[in-house]
């Protein structure tokens, strides 16, 4: 069993690598304009999995995946050759979520602010129900608490 910091080593390299192979050596006319964002390497280094975003629409997203999964035995050799461990990983492509969970998080974030500027808009010259200073004063000098009726203790 390997320690996490060479799993880790190795997911970093194994990231450099594949973006550098997908720009220099892969020709396939339907990758697209792909970015590898992450990859990570199981605690036995036998497998990879490597987040990918495309720009693109979704017809550009499902080439580019048809293009990677041809090019996997391509980019494992190359993989296995330059990182120098005795099992080249298996790689695994996954579609990297980050960018439409940023997208529904900046949603979320207009909606919030859209509806903060109608609260604003309906609150501005408004006054608070009740008194001024809704909070019990202790009891005056004069035996009354500061609400003005209440009994004294």
């Amino acid at each position: 069993m390997a320690d996490n910091a060479r799993a880790r080593k190795l997911a970093d390299r194994i990231q450099v690598v594949v973006a550098e192979t997908l720009d220099r050596r892969i020709k396939d006319p339907r990758l697209g304009f792909v970015t590898i964002t992450d990859a990570r390497v199981t605690g036995d280094l036998r497998e990879a999995t490597v987040f990918y975003t495309v720009y693109g629409d979704e017809e550009e997203r499902a080439a580019s995946a048809a293009a990677l999964e041809s090019a996997k035995g391509i980019l494992r050799s190359e993989v296995g050759r330059q990182t120098g461990v005795r099992f080249a990983p298996s790689l695994t492509f996954v579609p990297d979520a980050l960018p439409d969970n940023a997208r529904t998080i900046e949603d979320l974030l207009d909606k919030a602010r859209s509806r903060d500027a109608e609260v604003r808009e309906v609150s501005t010259g408004k006054t608070y129900a009740g008194d001024a200073d809704p909070y019990r004063k202790p009891e005056s000098e004069d035996g009354e608490d500061g609400e003005g009726g209440g009994a004294s203790a």
